[in-house]
């Protein structure tokens, strides 16, 4: 991704500076969790919070020896994060830049009443001005624009990008700017980014996941594509996202307005952001998002689900560089037979987190995890399916970073319906990676050691 690797660096330079104590993350334990959670997990739908007859049927399957119970799973997670579910909802997995592009564009096309946008990246390339022109004409038509970017994941876009929106009538926020000059009451926290990317359209339709604005998506990956590319050239990245109707879309609309307020910013204008929610489909969700200095929710419904897991893990990640407790609870998971797999990068636009990131690979492969890595395409999901009955899709990747520094958004589904869904696009994975066997791995050589080595002084910073 164009400015990729310079965003990292800087990023990496900024945080060295204006750091000195290094945050630490919560312990997670889920016996602890188990004693305050309740009986029956808090699930809210379109017409209020469920009668606990009807949450538990909503949560009824089970299959105590291999599997996961998503009724106790659900009331561990209220417990540890204090975020209710949401029923209601239909999810749609989407794949790629090309096909998420052109259900966004399709829906801020439809617009009527407002569009609330957040993201990390938003390049001024050929796919950046064809999304910047349909906000700015969505505004003309008088649909309220509202967008959040943040700054050092558009550090190399001239502002002249982001004036000509401004112009066209559109509110833009760049979130913790780099520059002290233009920070407002909440002082300067450049170490802390938004990483989320969200799209809100009227209120009713939402969408989440790893997607940023950028060329690099107007390409297909090998993923589900009808035609193979000939050359790298030809090879958009891998990623993953979710389309969301139904009263969920609320909660992300509660995350936007929340760090639109936290930015010292003018007030929002005024719009139908809360329209009365409906009933759209059949999946139930919740909507997870994390803050800096903030309650690490979706770092500890990711380690309960990953210590709670009892047939089968499998993680799609871009960044991933565990930190002891994620790594431990990985290895205690292979150790007690869990099927632990992971679909890692075999290139990445950083080089510092891909060789952090293999660091880590020869206690996990000694535990018995499964270790694949894609190839040819540049791999930025982040997904997890656990037990083929919980999903979670986002911006979240298993870094430290992500857990303690960034602001993200992950959403979690439950049940096997949707983790079928996820599971065949996992298999798919599988088939375009390389596995990374234990003994291989022990062969490497002196420069891919050394680099892994080099890479782990800055592991915590990446």
């Amino acid at each position: 991704m164009k400015h990729s690797t310079a965003r990292h660096w800087i990023a990496a330079l900024l945080m060295g500076w204006t750091v000195v104590a290094c945050a630490q993350l919560p312990a997670v334990d889920p016996d602890k969790a188990k004693a305050v959670a309740a009986d029956t997990p808090v699930i809210k739908s379109a017409n209020g919070v469920l009668p606990e007859s009807r949450a538990n049927a909503l949560l009824k399957k089970r299959w105590a020896r291999n599997t996961l119970d998503l009724k106790a799973q659900a009331a561990l997670e209220d417990a540890a994060t204090g975020v209710p579910l949401i029923a209601g909802n239909t999810v749609k997995l989407l794949f790629d830049g090309p096909a998420t592009m052109a259900e966004m564009m399709k829906a801020i096309a439809a617009a009527k009443n407002h569009i609330n946008f957040e993201t990390y990246i938003f390049d001024q390339d050929e796919l950046g001005e064809k999304f910047a022109d349909l906000l700015i004409q969505k505004q003309k038509q008088g649909v309220t624009v509202n967008v959040i970017y943040d700054s050092v994941g558009t550090i190399g876009v001239p502002q002249e990008f982001f004036d000509r929106m401004r112009q066209g009538g559109v509110r833009l926020i760049a979130y913790n700017p780099v520059n002290p000059a233009k920070v407002r009451g909440n002082g300067w926290k450049v170490n802390n980014r938004d990483h989320r990317k969200m799209l809100i359209v009227d209120g009713r339709v939402g969408f989440t996941g790893g997607i940023n604005i950028s060329d690099t998506y107007a390409k297909s990956s090998p993923f589900r594509s009808k035609s193979r590319p000939r050359d790298k050239d030809d090879v958009g990245w891998r990623d993953t996202h979710v389309k969301i109707e139904g009263p969920a879309v609320q909660a992300m609309q509660w995350l936007f307005i929340q760090h639109w307020t936290a930015q010292d910013a003018e007030d929002l204008r005024e719009a139908e952001y809360f329209p009365n929610p409906i009933i759209a489909g059949d999946k139930v969700v919740r909507v997870l998002g994390s803050e800096p200095g903030g309650k690490f929710e979706i770092y500890k419904a990711l380690l309960l689900a990953i210590q709670q897991a009892k047939k089968s893990i499998h993680i799609t990640c871009a960044y991933f560089v565990p930190d002891d407790q994620t790594l431990q609870a990985l290895i205690d998971a292979a150790k007690r037979g869990v099927d632990v797999k992971l679909v890692l990068p075999s290139v990445s636009d950083s080089g510092l987190v891909f060789h952090a990131g293999r660091a880590f690979y020869t206690p996990l492969l000694e535990a018995g995890v499964k270790i694949y890595e894609l190839k040819l395409s540049v791999l930025h999901a982040k997904t997890v399916v656990i037990d083929g009955v919980w999903s979670t899709v986002g911006s979240t990747n298993i870094d430290t970073r992500s857990f303690l520094h960034n602001a993200e958004v992950n959403v979690i589904v439950m049940g096997d319906a949707f983790g079928l869904e996820m599971e065949n696009a996992f298999r798919e994975d599988l088939r375009n990676s390389n596995e990374m066997t234990l003994d291989a791995w022990k062969h490497r050589g002196f420069v891919v050691r050394a680099k892994e080595f080099m890479a782990r002084f800055w592991d915590y910073w990446l």
